[in-house]
């Protein structure tokens, strides 16, 4: 290359303003799909089961996205570093499985999303839980919720500030961690609220029970109750505590160790300069 010259690196997995719209919109679905206690207000005495049709829906949604993302072509180097991180965060995913919160998984894929990009973030979310779920017999009507979730968490750390660098960038990250964490928890306990405690009836329900058709603050206040009695002292701190410390300790390794390969799969010329 002559003196001057640049190489321009893409994004791994280029985001375009059609990619983007997608991926909101999904991510408004998704919620609602994860929401529906809240969302939803029958009448008087109407019956009210869950809406699992909405279990159907989310892996639609998720193809319907990764479609997209992949619509332009992946190049081959990129989709071997996506296999390869898929099979590392499965594998961390196996020797940690979550007892007291302790779970290796989302450190990487916060630093993936980082240094890869908000799409491949998404991308690597969907496809490294798909990967432990199958590899650790996790599959199950959670799953999707799982895959959704993970994709958001992948995808926000590659939405964070790019200028920022040096140990700012660890502790912005191992922030982004903490509070990945606890939304992972809550996001994941809205989906399964009504599953695991039934669906109560008013005025008969214990304190813990979603209602159908009480006043959404009402509703509200009771499942933020039943989040901090399940899982916020426990797997969801935790978790937060697993993520901090190791993005504290591994990150500066990992992320130099991301982005050499970064520069080795999403390089795509060079321009001659002046």
């Amino acid at each position: 290359m002559r003196p001057g010259a640049r190489t321009p690196r893409s994004a791994a997995v280029p985001v375009t303003r059609r990619t983007a719209a997608v991926l909101a919109l999904a991510s408004v679905g998704g919620l609602m799909m994860l929401g529906w206690p809240l969302l939803l207000q029958p009448a008087a005495g109407d019956r009210v089961d869950p809406p699992f049709l909405f279990l159907a829906l989310v892996p639609l949604v998720l193809v319907v996205v990764l479609a997209e993302i992949s619509e332009g072509g992946l190049d081959p180097r990129v989709l071997a570093v996506l296999g390869v991180l898929s099979a590392l965060v499965a594998v961390l995913r196996g020797v940690s499985a979550g007892t007291g919160g302790i779970e290796l998984v989302f450190f990487l894929l916060i630093l993936a999303g980082r240094v890869l990009g908000p799409g491949f973030g998404f991308a690597l979310g969907c496809t490294a839980l798909f990967a432990s779920a199958l590899m650790t017999a996790g599959v199950g009507p959670w799953l999707p919720f799982q895959m959704l979730v993970s994709a958001w968490v992948g995808m926000g750390a590659g939405l964070l500030p790019q200028r920022v660098r040096g140990r700012a960038e660890i502790v912005m990250l191992a922030v982004y961690g903490v509070v990945a964490a606890y939304a992972y928890g809550l996001l994941l306990n809205l989906s399964d609220w009504p599953f695991v405690l039934g669906i109560g009836v008013p005025g008969v329900s214990g304190d813990l029970t979603y209602v159908p058709g009480a006043p959404l603050g009402e509703n509200l206040v009771t499942f933020l109750r039943y989040t901090l009695i399940t899982s916020t002292g426990s797997f969801d701190t935790g978790r937060a505590i697993t993520n901090a410390v190791a993005i504290a300790l591994l990150g500066p390794a990992v992320l130099a160790t991301l982005r050499r390969t970064a520069r080795r799969a999403t390089v795509v010329g060079t321009v001659a300069g002046p």
